[in-house]
């Protein structure tokens, strides 16, 4: 599974810098190796130990093991339980760049965007995977929309004199 260079999204901007939140990369690689890590958990990790899970590779099998090993050593270092494990999609949407996932479809039409397959197929991995990540149900959406702008898929409003564009 191809891991994404060390990116940070411009809509991420406003945590960057300190970490408060766990970003995109992060969020990717856990899914990557299967670990269910909670705000709570990351909220008790240094600085450094944050650092770590952002620029620590996870992409080989191998890479992905240690990953996990790192994750749930870090998390122990801090509590008395181990993160949970989730199960590993063998084939997550963000991989798959013939299908747009439903629910992506379903949230881009909320800002009157259609996303099609050249234009999904053409975001990188990690891309998909955040557009995947903030259109779930029961997940605060508010970046959504940053998401769409920040990957070309929809003109902010001042560029279409406050109507949404669908490319």
């Amino acid at each position: 599974m191809p891991t994404p260079a060390l990116t940070f999204f411009k809509f991420e901007a406003d945590f960057v810098e300190s970490l408060r939140c766990i970003p995109m990369q992060v969020r990717y690689k856990l899914d990557t190796c299967g670990v269910k890590l909670k705000l709570e958990h990351w909220h008790k990790f240094n600085q450094g130990d944050r650092e770590s899970l952002v620029s620590h590779p996870c992409a080989t099998p191998t890479e992905i093991d240690h990953y996990r090993d790192l994750v749930q050593a870090t998390v122990l270092q801090y509590t008395e339980t181990p993160a949970k494990d989730l199960p590993i999609d063998p084939h997550p949407p963000w991989l798959q760049t013939t299908v747009v996932p439903a629910d992506v479809v379903a949230q881009a039409a909320k800002f009157e965007t259609a996303i099609g397959t050249d234009a999904w197929s053409a975001l990188q991995p990690l891309e998909r995977f955040a557009l995947c990540k903030l259109s779930r149900s029961g997940h605060e959406n508010r970046n959504f929309v940053s998401a769409l702008q920040e990957f070309g898929l929809q003109a902010s409003a001042s560029e279409t004199g406050g109507k949404s564009t669908s490319w």
